[in-house]
């Protein structure tokens, strides 16, 4: 913890594959009458990065800074990749865009079933994946050394697009060793000889990448460390990190004992989609801030469990990763929240399918009867977010002398409660803007709270608004009303 607490924001190279992610999402509701296939009604379109995109949003996320080196096309795709790519906050003067060759794309086609449970259909590849001329691999080399100047790491992300080649890879890796930096690699799925990556400090291949790699068939402690062996003695790499899913991780320096790194504890598997990326993006972040290889692999373990619990690639932040930590102390990492990361939060649960319930209120004398209304009032979804009127919002409402107990301390007792998922504090007279923002599927309220507003705002994207009693001084809630606004719920937004 105190090693995550003092990180950086290291400077990262981060050479690879970028791709544009597209997403397709719609309902399913019947078969086509002209094949047997399910019919789409598309709803969502979205794209994001992916590839070394998502290593770049990795690093970012995790506090790193970093310079993308690779290759996009002169079109309107490359365009948007380039855009997401600075709205991560990445570098992209290393970005060399080809009129000749088009930007990696893939769009996958994702069904709502039963309008809640996100299910991938099909993803439709559109790539050129042959090697890069030479004059090309001659400019990215330069790029890289003109820009090498300040950064703490090379990572390298390969997908087997022809950025890196069994040539070209190795040159990289040597520039950026003769430069000092250590350099950590994410090998193809399909690459089977790991000279590719001579030279490298440590790689980071799945249970079925150092299969392949290795010719070994990883069944055991005996086969891993094998496959380990083969692996670093090919790459003539430092050491060797192989994940291994739900059974956490396996470390080898050469010439040592192999070492698990088990995860602490049992993981909802959601998708597997960038759960490389993100442990490439924590370890080289960590390893750039000095963390020991044992501790920098045990925390992109964390990262990357995490990861599988989200749909698609949702970076993981300092702040998620500490939350984890607690939890595997046994404690619960901080629920306030502000609105920027709480919108980001629950963005992720939607794509889960789940359901959001929003309440608000001042809660300056916390007693029974507030604690059984939230209880009611989470019992109504998947996650329960409550809303705490600032000081000074309080005291517009209710007069000088209130409120008796300050904020933050209101706002950390919520949190101490089981039942609530988050709280934020607002300081505006109503939720109106945060219910805007944050468009929960459901709003609690106190029985004796005005719901206007809230029906105005929920009734626009179908949403329920559920009216709770609340009676001051009393251990008692039930619900008295329920108003249901709009047709179908939140999923179908």
């Amino acid at each position: 913890m105190k090693r995550l607490d003092g990180f950086g924001s290291p400077r990262i190279a981060l050479v690879g594959d970028f791709i544009l992610d597209r997403y397709v999402r719609g309902y399913v509701e019947r078969i086509s009458p002209e094949a047997p296939v399910p019919v789409l009604h598309v709803v969502d379109r979205e794209s994001r990065l992916g590839g070394a995109g998502n290593v770049a949003a990795g690093v970012r996320a995790f506090g790193g800074a970093v310079l993308c080196v690779g290759v996009a096309g002169k079109d309107p795709q490359g365009d948007e990749l380039a855009r997401l790519l600075m709205v991560a906050g990445a570098e992209t003067s290393g970005l060399v865009r080809l009129a000749d060759r088009p930007t990696a794309v893939k769009t996958r086609y994702v069904g709502l079933a039963q309008h809640r449970h996100a299910q991938q259909m099909l993803r439709a590849d559109e790539e050129d994946t042959a090697a890069l001329p030479a004059p090309v691999q001659t400019t990215l080399r330069g790029a890289l050394r003109a820009h090498v100047k300040g950064c703490k790491l090379l990572a390298v992300e390969d997908y087997d697009k022809g950025v890196l080649t069994d040539d070209s890879a190795p040159q990289l890796i040597a520039d950026a060793r003769r430069a000092g930096l250590p350099v950590v690699v994410d090998p193809a799925t399909l690459v089977t000889d790991y000279r590719r990556y001579r030279g490298c400090t440590v790689m980071t291949p799945n249970r079925y990448e150092a299969s392949r790699g290795s010719g070994v068939c990883i069944r055991d402690d005996a086969s891993l460390a094998a496959a380990a062996r083969r692996l670093l003695e090919a790459a003539d790499a430092e050491a060797v990190v192989i994940t291994l899913d739900k059974e956490g991780a396996y470390l080898m320096r050469r010439g040592q004992a192999g070492k698990r790194i088990p995860h602490v504890r049992p993981r909802t598997v959601y998708e597997v989609t960038g759960a490389g990326d993100e442990f490439l993006a924590v370890l080289a972040v960590a390893v750039a801030e000095g963390a020991s290889l044992e501790d920098a692999a045990a925390l992109a373990n964390v990262a990357g469990g995490l990861e599988v619990e989200r749909y698609g690639f949702v970076p993981v932040t300092r702040q998620d990763a500490r939350d984890e930590l607690l939890r595997i102390l046994g404690l619960r990492g901080s629920k306030v929240t502000d609105r920027k990361r709480l919108a980001d939060e629950l963005a992720n649960r939607r794509r889960l399918g789940q359901s959001i319930v929003f309440t608000n209120g001042c809660f300056d004398l916390l007693h029974m009867g507030h604690v059984r209304y939230l209880r009611q009032a989470r019992e109504l979804g998947s996650c329960l977010v409550v809303a705490v009127n600032s000081d000074d919002s309080v005291r517009r409402l209710k007069g000088p002398g209130r409120p008796v107990i300050a904020a933050g301390e209101r706002a950390e007792m919520l949190a101490a409660l089981e039942c609530v998922d988050y709280v934020t504090v607002f300081d505006e007279d109503t939720p109106e803007p945060l219910l805007e923002l944050l468009r929960p599927d459901i709003l609690a309220k106190g029985g004796t709270t005005d719901v206007v507003v809230g029906r105005q705002i929920v009734q626009g994207y179908g949403g329920k608004v559920l009216t709770l009693e609340l009676v001051e001084g009393l251990s008692t809630t039930r619900i008295i009303e329920k108003i249901v606004e709009g047709g179908r719920p939140n999923a179908d937004r």
